[in-house]
């Protein structure tokens, strides 16, 4: 179960609208090896100078720290672990050395670390036992890092400052309303909080430190309300909200005189905001239709600046140097992942610091993504990212699998997995259903699932397999069901309840008993466990009645199709005894059952050997179990 903390696409009813269809050829097929020797790169931040970025990529089978020089892009790497990941955080300012986060085997206890590229060990500035620690940015004068952690309390994340000369750290907010921390001004003055009501609904409060008083900015309105900056004047902060409308939006709120103005909306969600360190510019990001779409301003003007075009990219992030001269970018696209590029504001420049693609793999073997429509039982229209295999024909028919999501309130998008290609690759069409409840589609259809989960959301899913069962090079028998977390919850469900609908099913750490999951969620979900329990229901009321019918657990009997589980069992969230005793129950039914367990991983496959044999494994299962007969003769 995932907390669901953050360029418009053809809509198609029918993917054969309007358009010709692409004639079937037979890709090179790619080993699993071949596609996950692909890297995984994220970007940390520029040096002093601006010479070189702090990354982290997973070359060595788990994610190192690695330093990147912009003029020649050679890598150098910072760390070596053989154990566990470690993400790059940033550099100490005005340093060499860096910080970086890790928890053990996915725990999720992250705690930080400091390091120069001399040191044979790292120094833990979190040094607190069971605890979890985020970073949160640097003071203004840059001798203090932010950071929250629930080492005080382990229900509540604190917001402390750590002094980067002594190491010494000191409490700026006790968070015992267990808000979520949502920001902090320069001037330390003002600390933004969050409070969940319900997933639909939150408070935002700003905390003055020198006064002692909290001022509310939400009203009472079903609504989600977002800090997104506070600019160093102390006077003016920006946040998001879908107040009185359907999608988000930009406000510039005075703190002094109360006074809210809606400065930037869009027909999709504003998904966030940010300012430049001396507020020169400002970004905006947009969930368009599950892809970025960004947009830089010169802040005092508000004038929108020209952003460097790459084709077929979907920007993830933007870094904008100390300087304010230089951006440091992460763009991929459905049929590359992530890359790494450094534009010059003034020059517009653009250079490429990475390639990600193994480079035996042509781009032009792989699928790219579309966004396809469909109708759902009910008449209403579902949104999906589909990828279709280059092989498929009408003479030549493939298997497919209805794709779900995590969450609940999860999405599916526009981007690179090594899993989706590697199935499309290998003659398996997928459909990614972004079922009602999923976000990025306005708040009406974001909460059309609460309390309802196991019914309409998965009827959804069974209509898109309806949907992928009418393209005619599609084997209306050969299709599955595949899903994570809160999708493996609706695999489970959807072979419990539409027996006939679903061939097999894949399923990685999902629920299966919603009462024992919502009553042991991790602690340091205090500030999220109402809202949560709002949506899905109270285990501890009459909702536990409608739980125990949405748990598949209870309906194990039912499960006559073939399945395969993957579970983590340092998972925190959805805990490993869910997945023993749904593989233990089905078995019961003398149904094949195959179940794969990694004693080294938390909620979620991080160390690349785990995740070749997830898809090793699940390509075999389904070959076996639902691959047609003809497919690719």
């Amino acid at each position: 179960m995932l907390k669901h903390l953050t360029a418009a696409a053809l809509l198609l009813l029918f993917i054969s609208c309007n358009q010709p269809e692409q004639e079937a050829r037979m890709p090179k097929q790619y080993t699993i090896q071949q596609l996950y020797n692909n890297l995984s790169v994220g970007a940390a931040g520029f040096n002093s100078d601006e010479s070189k970025v702090l990354i982290n990529n997973n070359s060595t089978g788990i994610y190192n720290v690695y330093e990147l020089n912009v003029a020649d892009t050679a890598v150098t790497p910072l760390t070596t672990s053989a154990k566990e990941s470690f993400f790059a955080i940033d550099y100490l300012p005005g340093t060499e050395k860096f910080i970086y986060s890790a928890d053990q085997g996915g725990n999720e206890n992250s705690h930080l670390y400091l390091k120069s590229k001399t040191d044979t060990g790292a120094k833990d500035i979190t040094p607190w036992a069971g605890s979890a620690n985020n970073f949160y940015g640097w003071s203004d004068d840059k001798t203090a890092m932010y950071i929250t952690s629930n080492q005080r309390n382990p229900q509540v994340f604190d917001l402390w400052k750590i002094d980067t000369a002594t190491w010494k750290a000191s409490l700026l907010y006790e968070n015992d309303s267990a808000y979520d921390i949502a920001g902090i001004s320069k001037s330390e003055k003002y600390i933004g909080l969050n409070k969940s009501i319900t997933t639909d609904k939150n408070e935002l409060y700003l905390y003055d430190r020198d006064t002692k008083t909290t001022k509310r900015l939400s009203n009472d309105k079903e609504a989600n309300w977002n800090l997104q900056s506070i600019e160093k004047n102390d006077s003016i902060l920006y946040y998001t909200t879908n107040d009185g409308n359907e999608f988000s939006y930009l406000v510039k709120y005075n703190i002094n005189s109360g006074k809210a103005d809606k400065i930037y909306e869009d027909k999709w969600d504003v998904a966030g905001m940010s300012l430049s360190d001396h507020e020169k510019y400002h970004t905006i990001f947009i969930n368009d239709d599950g892809k970025n779409k960004v947009l830089l301003f010169d802040h005092a003007s508000n004038k929108e600046i020209p952003f460097p075009e790459i084709k077929d990219g979907d920007v993830q992030s933007v870094i904008i140097s100390p300087s304010e001269k230089n951006l440091l970018l992460s763009v991929g696209s459905s049929t590359s992942p992530n890359n790494l590029y450094a534009y010059n504001i003034e020059s517009k420049q653009l250079k490429q610091l990475t390639s990600t693609l193994n480079k035996e793999i042509d781009e032009n073997d792989l699928v790219k993504a579309e966004v396809v429509r469909f109708k759902s039982f009910d008449g209403k229209e579902i949104p999906a990212i589909y990828y279709k295999p280059l092989q498929a024909g009408a003479g030549n028919k493939v298997g497919a699998l209805v794709w779900v999501h995590g969450g609940p309130g999860g999405q599916s998008r526009i981007g690179f997995s090594n899993a989706i290609q590697y199935l499309v690759n290998h003659g398996y069409a997928v459909l990614a259903v972004n079922n009602r409840g999923s976000s990025g589609y306005g708040k009406t259809f974001y909460k059309m699932d609460n309390k309802d989960h196991g019914n309409a959301d998965l009827k959804d899913c069974v209509w898109g397999r309806k949907w992928l069962a009418e393209q005619d090079y599609i084997d209306s028998n050969a299709i599955g069901i595949y899903g994570g977390s809160y999708g493996g919850c609706m695999v489970l469900n959807a072979l419990c309840s539409y027996p006939d609908e679903f061939k097999v099913g894949v399923d990685l750490f999902g629920v299966a008993n919603w009462l024992r999951t919502l009553r042991s969620i991790p602690p340091y979900w205090e500030s999220f466990r109402k809202a949560l329990y709002e949506e899905m229901g109270d285990p501890n009321t009459s909702d536990s009645i409608h739980l125990k019918e949405a748990s598949p657990l209870y309906n194990y009997q039912k499960i006559t199709k073939p399945l395969i589980v993957f579970q983590g069992m340092n998972d925190v969230r959805v805990l490993p005894v869910e997945s023993d005793e749904i593989v233990e129950g089905v078995k019961k039914n003398g149904v094949p059952v195959e179940y794969v367990t990694y004693p080294d991983e938390g909620h979620g496959f991080v160390k690349k050997e785990n995740q070749i044999t997830t898809s090793e494994k699940t390509l075999a299962f389904l070959d076996k179990y639902l691959k047609p007969p003809t497919a690719g003769k």
